[in-house]
């Protein structure tokens, strides 16, 4: 007993002396530590990467994606009665302009037209006659107006059966390419039918035609140069032609035509193209796509530092897409992007910052 009461008394008298040190012995409190670093709290600020941007007058290029549509497409009719004798072409034939396409049967408008002629030349001889007899004060010379009338009916009657004949040969309009032929030998062409005949497309110049949405209509203008890449690898420059200024009703875009010259015809009509116009410059950013992020409160912007190490934010506007780079606008000249470590730092944080390359700020 006398030993376990020894020991008792003796944590007590430790416990008390622990106690007890606490007030007597000095200790550091946490403002106390803080003063014997002053350096602690510099040394954990979160570094970032900045750039210098500055703003410029930047040419964008607006890149659209249409197809090809052949500048002249017209479907060749016959314009009179009778048979198809005579069909000169086929599909994939080059036509030059006022070649014959194909020809009608004659239906007696040949006939017609000497008939008409006879007819003329004898109102001619009348004519001549009378006008003698009336020099000769034979005939009273108010018949001469009768006659004259007679004349000009006979004339106008041989230019309607030439007219008439001349239906029965159908021609090329332009210079082109016969991309259908419906018509065969043989068969019936009625006039009041509009029976067809072939399709002749004409190839040069060849168009490029897009639609552009409201927002990005005011940069076009006619005369514009445009480059024009087609989806197999073929590349022409060409120069705005035609910029509608209604909207389609379904879709809310405007047509745009972009003329091609294609003399050799190599572009065809139809096929995918991707057209490239550029447009007025405007005074814009260039920073790295990687350097865009969003706000607290969902903005599409940049974080930047001040000078004195605080982070603010900036909203962009889009100007141009540019592979690695972006064109921006809303950034004032000489601001101090973040382009490392933005998504991991808020508005009015303090940070450290660095100077970024651009190597490393792309990586």
């Amino acid at each position: 007993m006398k030993a376990s009461r020894i020991t008792a008394i003796g944590l007590v008298a430790a416990a008390a002396l622990w106690i007890a040190s606490g007030h007597f012995i000095p200790h550091e409190s946490p403002e106390s530590r803080a003063s014997a670093r002053p350096n602690e709290t510099a040394q954990k600020l979160f570094r970032v990467g900045v750039q210098e941007t500055s703003v410029v007058q930047h040419s964008r290029k607006l890149l659209l994606s249409g197809r090809t549509e052949a500048d002249k497409k017209v479907m060749a009719f016959a314009r009179t009665g009778g048979i198809l004798t005579q069909l000169n072409v086929k599909r994939g034939s080059h036509v030059k302009k006022g070649d014959v396409i194909a020809v009608l049967s004659d239906e007696a408008r040949e006939a017609q037209v000497m008939q008409a002629k006879a007819l003329l030349e004898q109102r001619k001889i009348e004519l001549e006659a009378k006008r003698r007899l009336i020099e000769l004060n034979a005939v009273p010379r108010l018949e001469l107006s009768n006659l004259e009338a007679q004349h000009r009916a006979a004339q106008a009657s041989v230019a309607a059966a030439e007219a008439e004949r001349d239906r029965g040969i159908i021609t090329a309009p332009w210079d082109g390419v016969v991309t259908e032929v419906s018509g065969e030998v043989g068969a019936s062409a009625f006039s009041f039918t509009g029976t067809s005949i072939a399709q002749i497309v004409a190839l040069d110049p060849m168009l490029a035609v897009v639609e552009v949405a409201e927002r990005k209509l005011a940069g076009i203008k006619i005369g514009d140069s445009a480059d024009v890449r087609l989806v197999t690898g073929q590349t022409a420059t060409g120069h705005v032609r035609y910029v509608s200024k209604s909207a389609s009703q379904t879709t809310r875009t405007y047509r745009v035509e972009v003329e091609i010259k294609n003399p050799d015809g190599a572009i065809p009509d139809g096929i995918t193209a991707e057209v490239t116009i550029p447009v007025a410059p405007e005074s814009a950013t260039r920073i790295q796509r990687s350097a865009l992020t969003f706000s607290s409160k969902g903005e599409l912007g940049v974080r930047t530092v001040s000078t004195e190490g605080i982070v603010g934010f900036l909203p962009i506007t889009l100007v141009e897409d540019d592979q690695a780079f972006m064109w921006v606008s809303g950034i004032p000249n000489g601001s101090r992007v973040i382009v490392q470590g933005q998504d991991f730092v808020r508005e009015g944080q303090r940070v450290e910052s660095t100077i970024a390359t651009e190597q490393a700020a792309v990586r």
